[in-house]
C-alpha cells in the first residue's frame, strides 16, 4: 500500500511537470509564431493610432462598427485586453473566422491597425 504523503508527492511531481511542460509549449509556440517574417516585421515596428484608425474605417467598420463596437462582426472594444498582438494579426490576416475575409496590409499598415485596436 502506498503511503498518503508518497502519492502527495508524487502528485506535486506530476503537477509540477504539468506546468513546466505547458509553460515550454507557450514558449515554443510564441517562437514558432515569431519566426513568420511579416509577423517579425510588424512587431518590430512602430503604428501610428491616426493612421490605423483610418485603416479601420476602410476596411474593418462596415462589419465591426465605426467605434468598433459591435455590428455585424464583435465588438472590438478592449479586445488588446483578451488577445496578444500575434493572434490580433493573424486573426486578420487568416481569414479563418468566417464571415472576416482575408485581408494582408502591408506590415505598416497592420503595426498602425494594431496601434488603433490597443487604443480601442
Amino acid at each position: 500500500m502506498i503511503k498518503p504523503e508518497a502519492l502527495i508527492g508524487q502528485l506535486t511531481l506530476l503537477l509540477l511537470a504539468l506546468v513546466l511542460a505547458i509553460f515550454l509549449g507557450m514558449v515554443i509556440f510564441h517562437q514558432w509564431q515569431m519566426s513568420d517574417p511579416y509577423i517579425k516585421s510588424v512587431m518590430s515596428l512602430t503604428g501610428d493610432p491616426v493612421r490605423g484608425h483610418a485603416i479601420f474605417q476602410m476596411n474593418c467598420a462596415g462589419c465591426h462598427g465605426l467605434e468598433a463596437d459591435g455590428r455585424v462582426g464583435p465588438s472590438l472594444q478592449g479586445i488588446s485586453k483578451h488577445k496578444s498582438q500575434i493572434s490580433l494579426i493573424e486573426q486578420v490576416i487568416s481569414g479563418k473566422t468566417p464571415p472576416m475575409p482575408q485581408f494582408q496590409p502591408g506590415v505598416q499598415e497592420m503595426a498602425d491597425l494594431l496601434s488603433y485596436l490597443e487604443k480601442l
